[in-house]
Parts: C-alpha cells; structure tokens; sequence
C-alpha cells in the first residue's frame, strides 16, 4: 500500500509540474493540423476518419510512460474527420501523442487502429526518442522491442535577420549531393561536431571554394535508422538505414543530426546551418521522399498513417488488403489523395516559409502522379499543385522521373514549364561515350547541348536538365572507373542488392591495384567525365566526395553502410589534391563563360555562323558514324562572353589528329584543359592558358578531352 500511495504522490506531482493556476480544456480548432501555440495555450488538431476516440496522449519526458491522457469527446472534440482540443496552462515542455480506438467492425479490417500504441503527430515539427544515432527510444509490444516516437513542440523563434531563399538562375546552378552524417562523420574531416548539421556548417569554406552554388542534402527529416536491423554477414556488424530514405515524418527533422537534438533543438540548429548557407551565396536544396514511409507493408511498424487511416494514405489493395508497392519499399503513398495532397504542400511550404529552404529533389517522383488505384495519371493534380503554389514559385523543383515499378518519365515528367528532371540519359550516355561503346558520338552531342529531344518539346530549356554521372544511388566516380561489377556483399543480401547495368570499366583490372598504366588511364577517365558533367548544357550536379577520388570499395547501394565505406575520407583531399584542382578551375571555367549556361535551345547566328556548332577531326565534318569516337563542339565569342572555346574528346583506343578552326577577333588558341596530361599540365589557371604552338592542328591521345580558348 505504501509503494502504491508513493507513486500516486509522484504521479500527482508529475501532473502539476506540466499545469499551471490557468489550467483549461476548451474544444479547440480543426486547422491547422498539428500542435500550435496560441496565446495562453496549445491547440491540437489531427485527422482520422478511422477512429471512433482519438485521446491526447502526455509526457513529461521522452519515455514510454506517459503523464496525462484526455480522452477527445467526438461531438464536441471532433469537426468532420478532424479531431482537435485547447489546452490552456500545459507546459510548451511537453512531448505528446495520440493513441487511436476504433469500432469493433472497422479494427477487423483494419487492425493496425491499435489501442496500445501511442502514435506520432504526422504535423509534428519534431520528435524526441531519435536523439542518439543507433539507440533509439524503444517500447515492448507482444514481447518485442519497438522504436518509439513522440511528438515535441516548437516555436519557431529564430533570429532570420534579413535571410531568404536565394532564387540563383537554374542556368547559374552547380548541385553538390551530400548526406549530412556521412559528409563529417569520418575523424578526418576534424570536426567540432562530427556527422551533424553544425559539421556541415564547418565544411562551408571548402565548398565556397569548390565553387558549387548549392548542396542538395539526402533525407533529413525522421527516419528509423536502426530498421530493419540486419548484419554485416562478413563481419557481424549491425547495420543500420544510414541514406535515410524511409520517413516517419514529412515535417521533423532527424534529432541525431543536430549536435543536439533535445527539446527540438535539432530546428535551430538545422535554421542556423542554411542561414550560414546562404550567408556564403549557396543554396540548400533538400531530398524529400514522398513515395512512401517508414512504416512498410502490412508487417512494418506502425508510427501513425496506419492506425490513423490506412486506406487514406496508402495505395492498398481493395480486394487482398495488401499494400501496394511502388516504391519497392514496402508501400506506396497515396499522393493524390486530398488530404495527403494537402499534407505534401503543407510540409513543402513549411520548409520555404520557416525553413528558408531554396529547392527540393523528389525521390521517385514519378508516384507523385500515380492516382488512387496506382494508375498513371495523364494530368496529376499533386505535381501541377506543386508547380503552380504560389508559395513555392520560385522554388528549384527536382523530379526523379521514374520510380520502382518500371514507370520512366525522363524527358516526359508532367513539367507545367517548372519541373526540372535527374537526367538518368545523359547518365548512361555519357558512361557509354567515356567507356568507348560504339554508336555514341550523335547521342553524346546531343547530351552536351542540354538533351533538346528531352526537355525542347514542352517548352522546357537547358537548364531543366540536372545532368550526373554520379549520385548517392550506385559507384562513386572512383569506383566507376575501377570496377566491372558491383560488390555489394557487405550488405547482407548475397550481392542481389544494388543495379547491375552500371555501365562501368575497370580500365582493365577488377578493383584496387598498382598497376601504372591502368592508374593513369582510369585517372584520364575520371577527368573526361569531370569535363563532360562541368562543360554540358544544363545543370551540373557532383557527388560529395568524386572530386577527390572517394571510393566505396565496389559497392553500388551502400545504403546500410554506417562506416568508412560510406563516410567521406578528407584525406583524400590532400592525397588526390590534383584532382581535386583539376575540379576547381573545370568549376571556375564553367562559372567564367555564358556559353557554357545557355538558357536556350534555339542557337543563333554571330555574323553568318552559328554561335555553337559540331566539328570532328575535320572542322565542319562531324563523323557520327557508329564507328566514331571523337566529336568537337565550338562555341562562338559573345557580346557578354569574349573568348572562343573549343571543345575536343577523342574517346578513341588511340591518339587523334584534330584539324583546328581559326579563332576569332585575330586571337590565338590557347590550351586550357587536357585530360591526356599530367597534373599541373591537366588544367591551366585562368590567365595562364598555354598557347597551342600549332594553330592548325592539335594531337589528342587516346581517351581523353581538350578545351581551347581565343585569348
């Protein structure tokens, strides 16, 4: 009776600890969803049709056992399908959730409406129980050990200044793609606060000097990282979700993030990081993954669309019950849904208004316009929603135009003249060029010149295609170069994981090797596909890491690899240091010179001749025969832009003599960049270009790239 009478007294003082003299429940608002600060009070509003009582759930602290619980009366508590209280006098210190319970009838088809679970705020603009990366919050549930999440209040306060968004011309764009934890995690990169947001913002001056515009950062908001819970078979090593690619929230950041990520501190410091972003003239463009959740098929864990209405969000079968899949994920976001619609625009203006986010890559968007029964939609409303939000309307909107149930859209994504597309063309194009595949050279020149048979048809321009080579989803531009195949053993799949149309070559020795010749051609080939990526129409986009020669040993799907094969190894920077330069001034070139960012297909004439024009070892005679391994490109003088430039690949077995044009305005050809050459030969700094002793004509060896400019 004693220990009983103690823990009531500590539960009496547990409650009086969150309430205070002005304690008051009043019937509260539908809108807006999620929790929301008023004057003397919270306002809590969620959706579920699907539930006959929806209670408030309340926690002092983020643990399994909660505090309070009220109960909402569904005529006075509830407008339509949306349940809602005011609580004036509770701590904003609070963590909270939602525990739904249905009729008898709908939990038998739908079971997953379970009582004993508390669910996550789908609103909620963070969460707590993720703060230590790998050691989630956990509870027991039929004697087994699940992840946890509850929902904490913000209040948005932070000192802005005068920052926005900063709306750079996608013509003057350069996308450098990174993963928050992995970019610093490695003890190389010396930082204060290793594998966070505030170690991003250490890494500001090394990028500024790279000369990229924007970083596009790979999935920040909630995941469970310790899902599914698999082992390294070689080694035993847990491994862990590391690329973050299944989300538990569109609105919370991941907490382990943030150098501290306690009582929603991980938006401060998130706010802080593009602040400084923006401070040093770059962007912030986020990876979001609107395809489909964490939560999986009818088998996975259960954090809130499931027992809040399934049916809602998810694409499910009418007949089977089973969970549509899409995504290849385990199940597919019901996008064009109503309420999910309005939930995606909620979350993408939330990043813009309180985040100053500048853009957004969509992971599989091409499920953003499959309908409700999983069709394809010949008009999406959610993809015209997004591209006509006058919120969003100068947002950078990305669009991964396939997803993973064989659906393709590059080049014919529904645009409404806004959406930009990951081209995965020009990807395998210029792979195939490089490697020397037959048949190439009028694909390649089309590929340079901002793909026209892609984006020219719906208006679209250049710069509506983000040109790669590579990107977090295959082999880094190392591995590409250095491997025939894939070696995804590490991952616990028996190798089956991963693409296996990689389009890749060894140079001739599977893997890591001393062999001189083979490292020097595999050095000329990385350098090709710098070149081609930094001086193609369009918007370049990098991988963290490539310019100084990261590898991840072979393995093309590294997204459960929490380790050196994943992390970005700094000292690289200094042993590839060469490479590294050769990146910065292919960056510095490509900033220099217009020609180089056209905004237009439509190519005009500069006194009689087109202002750009093809050419192969003959001037004015392009050999685009299937035989044919070179190509040259010449770009005319501008009014803006003073110098000719002229472009030569030879991705021959063998050496080529290129006949040479005249430079205009009585200037002389002066070498700029040669792949065929040793560092520092590879790459003069501007103002100290070479002059090409002959100007008639200039011998190119065997795979490699040259670029002349008139000075």
């Amino acid at each position: 009776m004693a220990q009983e009478q103690m823990e009531s007294e500590t539960k009496r003082r547990e409650i009086l600890g969150l309430v205070n003299t002005d304690f008051e429940i009043t019937r509260g608002f539908a809108q807006p969803f999620g929790a929301t600060l008023l004057r003397g009070g919270i306002n809590f509003s969620v959706f579920s049709p699907n539930a006959r009582i929806i209670s408030l759930v309340i926690f002092d602290r983020c643990a399994a056992t909660s505090v309070l619980e009220f109960p909402l009366d569904p005529v006075i508590n509830r407008t339509g399908n949306v349940w809602h209280i005011f609580i004036k006098g509770l701590d904003t210190d609070i963590r909270y959730g939602y525990r739904a319970i249905c009729d008898k009838k709908k939990s038998k088809s739908n079971p997953l409406c379970r009582q004993d679970i508390v669910l996550l705020d789908p609103y909620a603009r963070a969460t707590c129980g993720g703060e230590e990366w790998g050691n989630p919050l956990t509870i027991k549930r039929k004697r087994k050990q699940h992840t946890f999440r509850l929902s904490v209040i913000t209040d948005n306060q932070f000192e802005w200044d005068m920052d926005r968004p900063l709306q750079i011309p996608l013509q003057d764009t350069i996308i450098y793609e990174m993963h928050v934890r992995g970019y610093t995690r490695h003890a190389s990169s010396a930082s204060s606060a290793p594998g966070t947001f505030l170690g991003l913002t250490e890494k500001i001056p090394y990028l500024k000097d790279l000369g990229i515009t924007a970083v596009e950062l790979m999935p920040v908001t909630d995941f469970d990282e310790t899902y599914p819970g698999n082992k390294n078979p070689q080694s035993g090593e847990r491994l862990l979700n590391f690329w973050g690619y299944d989300p538990i929230s569109f609105f919370a950041l991941k907490a382990s993030y943030a150098k501290n990520g306690g009582m929603g501190r991980q938006v401060s410091e998130f706010k802080s990081m593009v602040k400084s972003f923006h401070q040093a003239g770059m962007e912030v463009i986020l990876d979001m993954v609107f395809n489909h959740t964490g939560e999986g098929n009818e088998n996975g864990p259960i954090y809130h669309f499931k027992a809040l209405d399934a049916r809602v969000y998810y694409l499910i079968d009418p007949e089977s019950g089973k969970y549509l899949n899409y995504s290849g994920c385990g199940n597919t976001l019901n996008c064009n849904h109503p309420v999910v619609r309005d939930m995606i625009l909620d979350s993408l203006r939330y990043w813009v208004t309180e985040m100053h986010i500048d853009g957004f890559r969509f992971d599989l968007a091409s499920i953003l316009g499959r309908g409700r029964d999983g069709q394809v939609l010949s008009n999406p409303p959610l993809i015209e929603r997004i591209a006509e939000d006058p919120i969003l309307a100068q947002t950078k909107l990305i669009a991964e135009a396939w997803d993973a149930a064989g659906l393709y859209q590059v080049g014919d994504f529904p645009s409404w003249k806004r959406w930009m597309e990951w081209n995965g063309k020009f990807r395998d194009d210029v792979r195939r060029f490089v490697r020397g595949d037959e048949g190439m050279v009028p694909v390649i020149a089309t590929r340079i010149a901002g793909s026209a048979d892609l984006y020219q048809d719906d208006g679209r321009e250049p710069y509506h295609s983000v040109n790669f080579i590579t990107c977090h989803d295959g082999f880094t531009l190392h591995d590409l170069v250095s491997y025939n195949r894939k070696h995804n053993e590490a991952n616990g799949e028996n190798n089956r994981d991963g693409n296996d149309f990689n389009l890749s070559w060894n140079c001739g020795i599977e893997g890591e090797t001393d062999d001189k010749e083979v490292l020097d051609l595999r050095s000329r080939q990385v350098r090709n596909f710098a070149a081609l990526l930094l001086l193609s129409q369009g918007v370049p986009m990098l991988l963290a890491g490539d310019e100084f020669g990261r590898t991840q040993q072979g393995n093309n799907n590294a997204y459960c690899q929490d380790n050196e094969i994943s992390w970005v190894n700094w000292e690289l920077a200094s042993e590839n240091k060469d490479l590294l330069r050769f990146f910065k001034e292919l960056i510095h070139f490509r900033k220099q010179h217009k020609n180089l960012r056209r905004s237009r297909f439509r190519v005009e004439k500069i006194k009689g001749r087109p202002e750009m024009s093809w050419h192969g070892l003959q001037v004015n005679q392009p050999d685009w025969s299937a035989k044919s391994h070179t190509l040259a490109v010449l770009y005319l003088a501008q009014e803006q832009d003073a110098n000719d430039i002229y472009i030569l690949m030879n991705m021959d077995e063998k050496e080529q003599l290129f006949e040479l044009p005249a430079a205009g305005n009585q200037r002389k050809w002066h070498l700029k960049f040669d792949t065929g050459q040793s560092a520092p030969d590879d790459a003069y700094e501007t103002g100290k270009e070479m002059l090409v002793t002959d100007q008639q004509t200039l011998r190119l060896k065997a795979h490699s790239i040259a670029v002349l400019v008139s000075l």
